[in-house]
């Protein structure tokens, strides 16, 4: 019994010896960020949009929140645009006076909600100022969700198909944003 506490030493040095000289096996930061809130986002989804940001490999889960962050601001602005774009050729006629007012509505849920929500929760969040973040967390992901309903509601199947691509991925995003913000604070 006395010979094996030495050997064990050595076997643990031999071991820490080996690790630092290979790098040790290298960690997925990305795929462990996304495996954590696996709960509510497509694991692959999440990877795929991380990895699209440069420098996501080598991030935190911290880091990862403040690019899902900037992803769903992004693809808010983008929804907002596409809604506008639609509300402009709406005006011509095209879906009538109730899907008209849908767009808008898609516009202003993501131009004066969700996606300032986004940019000021990600400005929180990079200044660890957790409450403060977790405070925005009901406005960051209402437009997706609101702009459906709104098309929905004005019986324009055009434009809701339209919008569905823009919404989802916007849910997705913002869903990635709000789980990581949980996961991180």
């Amino acid at each position: 019994m006395g010979k094996v506490r030495p050997l064990l030493a050595v076997a643990a040095a031999l071991l820490l010896c080996c690790s630092s000289c290979y790098g040790g096996a290298a960690v997925d930061a990305v795929a462990e960020s996304c495996d954590a809130i696996r709960d509510f986002v497509d694991v692959s989804f999440c990877a795929s949009r991380l990895r699209s940001v440069p420098g996501a490999a080598a991030a935190d889960r911290h880091g990862h929140l403040l690019m899902a962050a900037d992803l769903a601001a992004a693809s808010g602005a983008s929804a907002r645009e596409a809604a506008a774009a639609m509300s402009r050729d709406a005006e011509g006629g095209a879906g009538g006076p109730a899907a008209l007012d849908a767009l808008e509505a898609c516009g202003i849920l993501y131009g004066a909600a969700s996606v300032p929500a986004l940019r000021l929760m990600r400005g929180y969040a990079a200044a660890r100022s957790w409450g403060a973040a977790r405070a925005l967390l009901p406005l960051t992901g209402q437009a997706g969700i609101g702009c459906d309903a709104a098309l929905a509601g004005a019986g324009s199947a055009a434009a809701a198909a339209r919008m569905a691509g823009p919404n989802r991925e916007f849910d997705q995003l913002s869903t990635m944003a709000t789980a990581l913000l949980n996961k991180v604070s």
